[in-house]
């Protein structure tokens, strides 16, 4: 397999004397593994399962490659998770301890952000609301000041960029916050996006750059041969694949042929959420307010999300009054101005967990299987990053340092992992 290896020894050179700043003040830089080193003479077939953002963006950037793809859903495009998020960039304000390696990774893509948008917006033509007024973390009572300033201490340990309020200060940012809170933390580098638009962006630019999409058209089966992918079955007949992107969130587990030891350790996390309409010319917020239990996040077009809940509850679709009462009184208590919007939607969605709640990148274990997804709350911050990286790993071979402890293979017992198909990608392993 050829590529310019002078251009990427460069290129992480400059990595090497470039090393990853906690506090996000490092200059801009590109990802370890960039389209401008990937020059490998092969391009592998591949289908992707799943068209959420995950597997949208890592059809894009293979079809940018020159690969050959086919992006498959149960559903239409982007309708799963990625339809039910909020679309917050939270790489600090969700940092909690023990998510030290995890915060590397979502700073990285955090990073990655500003170009990202501006790329798929040319490629697609779409916008897809980005915006970076940044997130204040509000707390409403005393128990809530004394939690936000136990976490304000550690992430700021960590090099993170916040800053203490006091309520009258966090008050002057979001006058319809409720008088007198006791504090709160202001993160002007955690920004939003608006998360559908984000999905629709995607599915135009991966089509346009040559992917097929494949929409409510699900995959029953991977097919596997002498231990190795050779292709998809769908109820139209087989689809033959060098490589199989597992990309289906919390669906993963459900696609057959794949032995049960391979299979991603994946689980639905229900989220109840609704909207709320304001006024788009006369907003009530225009920062994220994050809660001790819940978020608001206003939308260009006046649109007010507020979530979420979290339950162990399967597939359970179910609205239910205690989840909405929980979500409307804890928005309430924050902006008490709320109670005189419509309710302009709710619904649920089903977050991607893994045993840890960090996403699992890269090999499976299987030639040719490769898996993104696990990414739990952190899914639509992550995007770039995966659709990158998982890219780039199908043409060289390689993942970059700070995806490694993402593996699926830390999940398994003793399971060597081997990377894909030696001999018709660019390397039998991990790099």
């Amino acid at each position: 397999m050829l590529f310019d290896r002078a251009a990427e020894a460069a290129q992480l050179e400059r990595l090497r004397l470039d090393p990853l700043n906690l506090a996000g003040s490092a200059r801009r830089r590109e990802s370890v593994i960039t389209a401008s080193i990937i020059r490998a003479s092969f391009r592998p077939k591949t289908v992707v399962i799943g068209a959420g953002v995950m597997g949208l963006g890592i059809a894009w950037r293979l079809a940018q490659a020159g690969c050959p793809v086919t992006v498959y859903d149960r559903a239409e495009a982007g309708r799963g998770a990625s339809w039910a998020a909020a679309g917050m960039l939270a790489a600090a304000v969700e940092t909690e301890p023990g998510e030290e390696a995890l915060l590397a990774l979502t700073l990285e893509s955090q990073r990655m952000w500003l170009g990202f948008v501006r790329e798929l917006e040319g490629a697609s033509g779409i916008s897809v609301g980005y915006r970076d007024e940044g997130t204040i973390v509000v707390a409403l009572s005393r128990d809530d000041a004394e939690q936000l300033r136990f976490t304000y201490d550690f992430q700021k340990s960590l090099g993170l960029e916040l800053e203490w309020l006091s309520g009258a200060e966090a008050r002057r940012r979001e006058p319809h916050l409720r008088p007198g809170i006791p504090a709160a933390v202001s993160s002007p580098r955690d920004h939003q996006v608006d998360n559908r638009q984000l999905a629709r962006a995607l599915a135009k630019a991966a089509q346009r750059a040559g992917a097929v999409l494949r929409e409510c058209h699900p995959v029953r089966e991977v097919e596997l041969a002498g231990g190795c992918v050779c292709g998809v079955v769908t109820d139209r007949g087989r689809d033959p694949a060098d490589v199989v992107v597992l990309a289906a969130g919390a669906w993963s587990r459900e696609i057959a042929g794949i032995p049960p030891a391979h299979l991603p350790p994946v689980r639905p996390i229900k989220g109840q959420m609704l909207a709320l309409q304001m006024d788009p010319t006369e907003p009530l917020l225009r920062h994220v307010i994050w809660l001790a239990r819940g978020y608001l996040v206003p939308r260009l077009d006046g649109r007010l999300v507020v979530g979420a809940t979290v339950e162990e509850r399967g597939f359970d679709d179910t609205l239910t009054a205690g989840g909405l009462l929980a979500l409307i009184e804890g928005a309430w208590r924050a902006v008490p101005a709320i109670e005189e919007l419509p309710i302009a939607e709710t619904w649920v969605g089903f977050r991607p967990g893994s045993r840890d709640d960090a996403p699992m990148l890269g090999p499976s274990g299987i030639d040719g299987l490769v898996i993104a997804t696990g990414h739990h709350r952190n899914g639509i911050l992550l995007a770039p990053l995966t659709a990158e990286t998982i890219s780039a790993y199908l043409l060289t071979g390689r993942l970059p340092e700070s995806v490694r402890p993402f593996m699926p293979e830390r999940f398994s017992s003793g399971r060597l992992h081997s990377g894909p198909k030696a001999g018709r990608t660019a390397a039998a392993g991990v790099q």
